[in-house]
């Protein structure tokens, strides 16, 4: 929980424990997540050749959910590219598939025009979540600085993630450098966020005015819980207060554990919970080097987690804690 108040005096609090509800169906999803065909579906051995062009230029051999496929089967099981296109042709091989493979070399190249994936169509209302974590980028800069005693410079890409709270998956990302604020990147993740938005739940770093404005720029009604600063102050106006006033008066009168329940801010740790299982599925760094190629492979990274998160995810409920 945020805030834990009282720190020293938490040592005697029982740690929550909690047990899966849906354990054989979790089961049978986990080991869905190593099978072949999960990757290489009907659809795509279906469309792997790409279609015939109708404007000037050389015809491509190879369609794009060809590549997307062979790059989600690299992701997946975080291979090389070679070794994702020799797993590829032996797979072709045992299916008698008379299919030709797109070599390493094609499939890099591709990766950098490669159109934006499709995003996963939100049902009804939707309580986003947004945070953003770090990805270091491919180097030598540790190896540099053990070997020969030099300070390379050390950079990463920040990623940041809209999480649907209900269902739990990822509707929109985004990848800047790491000197884009968090605040700034509000607008790009909701517009990309499809369905009807009724709360917006972020950490403090996105507190302030530009953050709700941008927020009531996307529709009327849309609940904020985002914790004010502990420098905030109320807003001196002469009309009704507005939602970061009410947040603060709340805090001010019953106290910050008491607003994090009233609006439901512990479903944050879901997005938390999210980057837990992108360092620990997909990777903590990025393997390629430019950023057009880094963000083609940020959104097969989303769409491989999306789908390993639909076969196999856990249903979990807190067991009563035995105080006696």
């Amino acid at each position: 929980m945020p805030h834990k108040h009282n720190a020293q005096k938490r040592h005697h609090i029982p740690k929550a424990k909690c047990t899966l509800t849906n354990w054989p169906q979790y089961e049978a999803g986990l080991k869905q997540r190593g099978s072949l065909t999960l990757w290489i579906t009907p659809e795509a051995i279906a469309q792997w050749k790409a279609a015939e062009r109708t404007t000037p230029g050389g015809q491509a051999r190879y369609s794009d959910l060809a590549i997307q496929t062979c790059l989600m089967l690299r992701t997946a099981f975080r291979i090389p590219l070679r070794q994702a296109e020799g797993l590829m042709a032996s797979v072709f091989s045992m299916m008698h598939l008379s299919l030709a493979v797109p070599d390493h070399s094609t499939v890099s190249r591709r990766a950098v025009e490669l159109p934006s994936l499709p995003r996963i169509p939100a049902e009804g209302e939707v309580h986003v979540l947004i945070d953003s974590t770090g990805l270091k980028v491919y180097g030598a800069g540790q190896w540099l600085e053990e070997k020969h005693g030099t300070r390379a410079r050390r950079d990463w890409r920040k990623l940041h993630l809209a999480v649907d709270a209900d269902n739990f998956s990822i509707v929109a990302h985004t990848l800047t450098d790491s000197q884009t604020d968090d605040p700034s990147q509000m607008g790009p993740l909701l517009s990309l966020t499809d369905g009807a938005i009724t709360q917006v739940t972020a950490d403090g770093a996105y507190d302030g005015h530009p953050t709700y404005n941008t927020i009531a720029g996307q529709g009327e009604g849309i609940t904020v819980a985002i914790p004010p600063r502990v420098t905030a102050v109320l807003e001196e106006t002469t009309g009704p207060p507005s939602q970061r006033d009410w947040h603060l008066a709340m805090i001010q009168e019953k106290g910050r554990l008491a607003w994090q329940k009233a609006v439901g801010y512990g479903k944050r740790a879901l997005v938390e919970t999210m980057m837990a299982c992108w360092k620990v599925l997909i990777g903590i760094r990025l393997r390629a080097r430019n950023f057009a190629t880094q963000k083609t492979e940020v959104a097969i990274g989303v769409a491989v987690l999306n789908r390993l998160l639909s076969v196999a995810r856990p249903h979990s409920v807190r067991k009563q804690v035995n105080t006696a």
